[in-house]
């Protein structure tokens, strides 16, 4: 499984990459192909709404997949080279001037990129032993971290660049490790996970449970769009110059790597929900040293804790999703999990867009707002974790 994980997390780096030049490039492409500039946010927030809507149907798709033919591979390899093709045909379309072609593509990119979200993790729940699901998830959410702190960089770095160049590279990689993934499946033919016995409470989760759980990653998810994509910037421009930002932005995403993988040995010792809840508490405390610091390196730390409690975080939700779906449901809780990461993008996006964080009174309000959300998200996390411990002692 340790090659699998790998195989993961390059897949996870590049895909995420996707998404990063997609935004970069949007703008332009934009305007080639006869869209407004402002027409833009509601672009990316039509991109968030088909990622709520196929992340999850994606997850349970993966499911039914498993349950009749065994594997999801070649469909998964199938669907990609699908979403590949639509997402490197974007900057060759644009020039064209075609609206409806340039958002055609756009939306079959968004509906097909799902399959490589939660149906990638539900191999993890379907082969991997419990012990071995932290690492793997936590390889998984490491592609992710490396893509967030490349995107400053990129940024800057593809300026003047033509966008055919990123956007085939990024695409032909996705495929490769997408077909080396579909191939890996097979090896692990036969590697059913074990569950631990502590793992058997999750086996018929109720509404009540899944419900709560979605609503905690909400909180959570909304804390993390207002403490990275509102508060960062505005917060680091108090004590440094605009030029420096590619420098420091990149910082939350260091500690989400460096810290979130040692963190898969807390998990894997005491479950998903615990770590969760441990690192919901070190993330309220960063964010709330973080709205009161006076000094750059004071918010330099804050913030690179904060990056290794949110990847804690994450890595042990997913750790938790793929127990609460065992057996069978793997695709559709993590699917939902996706959706839920994808509902917050959309309402920051939305409040953005909609002049938000120039009401009055809002920006003094704004950075004490993580922490509120990361402590409502923590509670409801603790309280999971006490009654699911409370009815297995029963």
């Amino acid at each position: 499984m340790a090659s699998t994980g790998v195989i993961l997390a390059v897949l996870q780096l590049f895909f995420a990459l996707t998404w990063v030049i997609y935004v970069i490039y949007l703008p332009g492409l934009a305007a080639q192909a006869g869209i407004p500039k402002d027409a833009v946010p509601l672009i990316l927030l039509m991109d968030q709404a088909i990622f709520v809507a196929c992340d999850w149907a994606a997850g349970v798709y993966a499911d039914r997949v498993a349950a009749t033919l065994g594997r999801i591979g070649p469909r998964l390899a199938m669907v990609t080279l699908v979403s590949c093709a639509a997402f490197l045909a974007l900057p060759f379309v644009a020039p064209e001037g075609s609206v409806p072609a340039f958002i055609a593509l756009t939306v079959v990119w968004s509906a097909t990129s799902s399959a490589l979200r939660a149906p990638p993790l539900m191999l993890i729940g379907k082969h991997a032993a419990s012990p071995h699901r932290p690492w793997l998830a936590g390889l998984y959410m490491l592609g992710i971290g490396i893509a967030g702190a490349m995107a400053p960089y990129l940024g800057s770095t593809l300026k003047g660049v033509d966008p055919r160049i990123p956007f085939a590279i990024s695409s032909i990689v996705v495929v490769v490790v997408t077909f080396v993934l579909a191939a890996a499946e097979r090896r692990l033919e036969g590697s059913t996970s074990t569950l631990r016995e502590r793992e058997w409470r999750f086996r018929q989760p109720g509404g009540f449970t899944i419900g709560a759980f979605a609503i905690a990653v909400a909180l959570l998810a909304v804390g993390f769009q207002v403490h990275f994509s509102m508060n960062s910037v505005p917060a680091y421009l108090k004590h440094a110059k605009p030029q420096d930002l590619e420098h420091l932005m990149p910082v939350f995403w260091i500690g989400f790597n460096l810290l979130m993988l040692p963190a898969t040995l807390l998990t894997k010792r005491f479950g998903g929900l615990f770590v969760m809840a441990l690192a919901g508490v070190v993330a309220v405390a960063a964010t709330a040293f973080a709205a009161r610091v006076d000094n750059l390196d004071a918010l330099i730390a804050a913030q690179f804790v904060a990056g290794g409690a949110w990847g804690t975080l994450l890595m042990s939700a997913f750790t938790a999703a793929l127990a609460v779906g065992n057996p069978g449901r793997g695709g559709s809780v993590t699917g939902m999990l996706f959706s839920v990461l994808a509902l917050a993008a959309f309402a920051r996006i939305a409040f953005v867009n909609a002049g938000g964080p120039s009401l009055p009174g809002l920006a003094e309000v704004l950075p004490v707002v993580p922490a509120v959300l990361w402590a409502a998200g923590t509670l409801v996390i603790a309280g999971l974790a006490f009654r699911i411990g409370r009815s297995s002692a029963a």
